[in-house]
């Protein structure tokens, strides 16, 4: 399986996982690296996510160690060739450049088989439905709707951008039968894709909606349409966290932070400061 901070996908759709948690517990039962300290893995340059202390995910793992009396403390780390190696990496065992691990990480898709396969950690705690979406020139592209037959017939004469080696990707490469594979134009990530839009060399990017509503901001003439396509198996997952699967304790008093900061309005705040809508996923 590769990777979805690159892309997470999903052999199966995705499904909330429901762990029996139990109560919060004080912050000295939380089995923590460092007193005082949570340590939160995040993925390195990945805008909107993470990059060089700014982001979604970073502004998220400041208020959740704030709720729980913690000072913050991040360790941004390059995404593996497998999610479940991010995990090992980040979360149980420890990085083979030397990294320690989190107490917990950021970004982890929330689904049944994929928690299933990787037993050595609780995954939990939805925060964001990340979906898949095109962004493109409405002058020169219609609206994405409908089979891929159809909605993607102008991608035989219109060129269209993806981050290499991601969802988005793999599906224009593959979709019809590869007959698109020679207008696919690859960039080593949205943004650079975006610039490529904005340039005239495509016309569209595909990749998931938060990354293209915040590199698309201020972009006029571009719209943003949700992929909901029978050729495309997976639209959505849900993002949540991941701790060691014997800290109990913590994941339950992270997932009590993340629902106060849903009740109170923060979650969407953090959100929105970054350029981005939240959508909540069921079981939040």
């Amino acid at each position: 399986m590769k990777n979805e901070r690159r892309h997470f996908l999903l052999g199966a759709g995705a499904m909330l996982v429901a762990a029996a948690l139990p109560a919060r517990a004080a912050a000295a039962e939380l089995e923590l690296q460092q007193a005082g300290a949570l340590r939160i893995a995040v993925y390195a340059n990945y805008p909107p996510w993470s990059d060089k202390g700014q982001g979604i995910d970073i502004a998220l793992g400041r208020a959740l160690a704030a709720r729980l009396g913690l000072r913050a403390e991040f360790v941004e780390f390059p995404a593996d060739e497998d999610m479940s190696d991010d995990l090992r990496n980040m979360v149980w065992k420890g990085h083979y450049l030397g990294m320690r691990p989190g107490d917990v990480m950021l970004h982890v898709p929330v689904d049944r088989n994929f928690a299933a396969n990787n037993d050595k950690v609780t995954i939990f705690a939805p925060y964001h439905l990340e979906t898949m979406a095109i962004a493109r020139n409405s002058a020169r592209i219609p609206a994405i709707a409908g089979s891929a037959a159809n909605a993607f017939e102008v991608f035989t004469r219109e060129r269209i951008g993806a981050e290499l080696d991601t969802h988005g990707s793999d599906f224009m490469l593959h979709v019809l039968n590869g007959r698109l594979r020679d207008q696919v134009t690859h960039y080593r990530s949205v943004p650079l894709a975006a610039a490529g839009l904005k340039a005239g060399e495509v016309a569209a990017v595909i990749g998931t909606r938060t990354e293209l509503e915040v590199a698309f901001k201020d972009a006029p003439g571009v719209v943003i349409d949700s992929l909901q396509m029978p050729e495309l198996r997976v639209t959505g997952w849900p993002l949540g966290m991941a701790v060691k699967a014997d800290h109990p304790a913590l994941a339950a008093a992270l997932g009590d932070a993340l629902a106060e900061l849903q009740r109170s309005g923060e979650l969407g705040r953090i959100f929105s400061e970054n350029g981005s809508t939240h959508r909540l996923p069921g079981g939040i």
